[in-house]
């Protein structure tokens, strides 16, 4: 799947010399074929064609360019860069107390092993698609909870995201935007959090199933933030587990990201 996912990568990518109406519109038809993508009406695609033909510009003089990292038409080609910010991102501004605190890590800063891939230790469940609603908040505090589960019991369980969609509203807003931290502080305060299998995600707010609330499939007692700008205590956190991360993904670039990274790269806003 990722050899063919290139394939179409490269093969667009290749296309984007050509400059004529009739080229952008060829092209455009090969993308939908390769993404799956349709459209209810000509009015629709006319549109969906216009953002597109904006973005194969936006990659096309990006990647000519000296960066060191790569854009490409990717599965969010059709939208415009305001359709992607309003559907894709929504993590909230941080909360004026977060939980800071010297972190207490056995060993010490030259113990740090010099890498770590939590995803060969088996703590990282497959890749999840937020889809059309704002909820990476979710996903990010979800992903560390299931994490820190398979470190302490052996067990790597699919957890609920749809869950503190619908369920989690005191501070946060669902499909609207959030924060990790609160998520945390609800399955605190829940005595834990429903499987993935049994509460699934649907990509949209609903209505809390609160029957589902006292299946506490997984639960933690507690959370820490690891202090801004200290490498020391990220370096610790991420050696003893995988941690809850904030991308800020509003620049334009992201939404067309491709591969590679650069010092100009500054989407890391919190963790």
């Amino acid at each position: 799947m990722n050899f063919l996912y290139t394939l179409a990568a490269t093969l667009l990518l290749s296309l984007l010399s050509l400059s004529s109406s009739s080229d952008i519109s060829q092209l455009f038809e090969t993308w939908c074929k390769e993404h799956g993508k349709t459209y209810t009406s000509q009015e629709e695609k006319s549109y969906r064609l216009k953002a597109f033909e904006d973005n194969c510009d936006f990659v096309k003089k990006h990647n000519e360019g000296n960066s060191s990292y790569t854009l490409s038409l990717n599965a969010f080609a059709d939208l415009t860069h305001q359709e992607f910010k309003s559907s894709r991102l929504g993590l909230s501004a941080a909360p004026l107390n977060l939980d800071q605190r010297n972190l207490k890590v056995t060993g010490v800063f030259g113990d740090i092993p010099a890498s770590i891939d939590w995803r060969k230790k088996g703590a990282v469940t497959n890749v999840k698609d937020q889809g059309s609603c704002g909820a990476c908040w979710s996903f990010s505090a979800t992903g560390a909870i299931e994490a820190i589960n398979k470190i302490a019991t052996g067990s790597l369980v699919s957890l609920s995201e749809q869950e503190l969609v619908e369920c989690d509203r005191s501070f946060n807003s669902g499909c609207e935007g959030g924060l990790m931290d609160y998520a945390f502080k609800f399955v605190i305060n829940n005595n834990g959090i429903d499987t993935e299998e049994d509460y699934p995600y649907r990509a949209q707010d609903g209505t809390c199933k609160k029957e589902k609330l006292k299946r506490h499939a997984v639960t933690i007692d507690k959370y820490v933030d690891v202090p801004p700008n200290n490498e020391k205590q990220l370096l610790q956190a991420v050696a003893a587990q995988p941690v809850s991360v904030g991308i800020c993904g509003s620049e334009r670039a992201f939404q067309m990201y491709s591969k590679g990274m650069g010092q100009k790269m500054e989407w890391i806003t919190g963790l």
